[in-house]
């Protein structure tokens, strides 16, 4: 791989989750207090195939180390990768990939989330992982977030999948809007048009986030044909987020290669609607500088870039939405972030009092 500042080369779900990591308040504490080196990946999943694509994943967690990152980051359903045939064809005909695609995705308390997990703790490194959840009978677009000490933070999922994506996945719900206090500082994310959603966006500000994961899959399908998922909306998408929220955004992303076209297109309709490249890495800071040099859209990789934590006071100072350029009296938002089982035991009735028979009878 060469470097951008780069190195590159061409269960079920639980009743509830634990988020007490999760600071549901604004006026947080800054902890970010020193500069942090953090690495966004450019590359092709290995699709379907969830242990090929884990050894990638560690095999980038080794080299991200390497280059003296403390913070990883993985693209949208980077296992065992983004189901591009929902955009390619009937669902009908997509029904082919199903039962593949579900048994390559990954469960949060799985042994192959466990072997990333200790690759971050060998390498001291922090992991966002984008990846396909496989819970009970569903799927779920998710994004695990783990310490370099090898912990599970959390495990967040994607609240509402875009446009086909629900033919493949579920929703998630309020207990989804994660931020977490970690080593580096505080730590959220959000997948690909999660970014265009206003009140979502406008929830993780008010967390105090400070180093955002913006996941995306790539920017290849359609192109020249649907403006909206290419490069330049999606692109500005997480320069805006960091702008707006004043938060560092590293923004990893996959690619489309011959192998992608080889899974997925059977037709050289399909080649035409889903061409090679689509990666456009990037990581911003928090007042709109581009902090690395971006790679060809074809090409595999790594971006690093060095975080200043006084670039979140400068653009803090200029500008925040859920500070002091508010207007809370005017404008606010109501905020469900509670988890919604689909099943809650109710409480067992209390039974009446047993009257004793016979009954005890009065002396005369």
């Amino acid at each position: 791989m060469t470097t951008a500042h780069a190195v590159s080369r061409a269960a079920a779900r639980p009743a509830h989750r634990d988020t007490t990591t999760v600071n549901r308040r604004s006026d947080v504490e800054v902890t970010m207090d020193s500069t942090v080196r953090v690495a966004a990946v450019q590359a092709e999943p290995a699709w379907l195939d969830l242990a090929a694509g884990v050894d990638r994943t560690i095999d980038l967690i080794g080299q991200a180390a390497a280059g003296g990152a403390q913070l990883i980051a993985f693209p949208e359903t980077f296992l065992p990768g983004y189901p591009w045939w929902i955009w390619l064809d009937s669902p009908a005909a997509g029904m082919a990939f199903v039962p593949r695609y579900a048994v390559n995705s990954m469960t949060r308390d799985g042994a192959e989330l466990r072997a990333i997990a200790d690759a971050a703790h060998r390498h001291g490194i922090h992991v966002v992982l984008g990846f396909s959840e496989r819970a009970g009978g569903s799927l779920y677009m998710a994004q695990a977030f783990v310490s370099g000490t090898g912990e599970l933070i959390s495990v967040r999922r994607k609240l509402k999948p875009t446009h086909v994506e629900r033919a493949v996945f579920g929703e998630g719900d309020g207990s989804d809007l994660q931020v977490h206090d970690t080593a580096l500082g505080r730590l959220g994310g959000l997948n690909c048009w999660e970014h265009l959603q206003p009140l979502t966006k406008y929830a993780m500000y008010s967390m105090g986030e400070q180093i955002h994961v913006a996941s995306w899959p790539s920017f290849s399908v359609y192109r020249g044909a649907a403006t909206a998922l290419g490069p330049e909306v999606n692109t500005a998408a997480s320069l805006i987020y960091a702008v707006e929220g004043q938060t560092f955004v590293v923004a990893p992303c996959g690619v489309v290669g011959a192998a992608a076209q080889e899974t997925f297109c059977d037709s050289d309709l399909k080649r035409q609607l889903l061409p090679p490249g689509g990666g456009f890495a990037r990581i911003y800071g928090p007042e709109g500088s581009v902090l690395a040099e971006p790679l060809a859209e074809t090409e595999e990789g790594i971006l690093y870039a060095d975080l200043s934590p006084d670039l979140l006071a400068i653009a803090k100072s200029a500008a925040d939405p859920v500070g002091h350029y508010s207007r809370p009296d005017v404008l606010r938002l109501l905020v469900n972030r509670n988890a919604a089982p689909q099943v809650i035991e109710a409480p067992p009735e209390a039974q009446p009092a047993m009257e004793t028979f016979p009954p005890t009878m009065a002396p005369a």
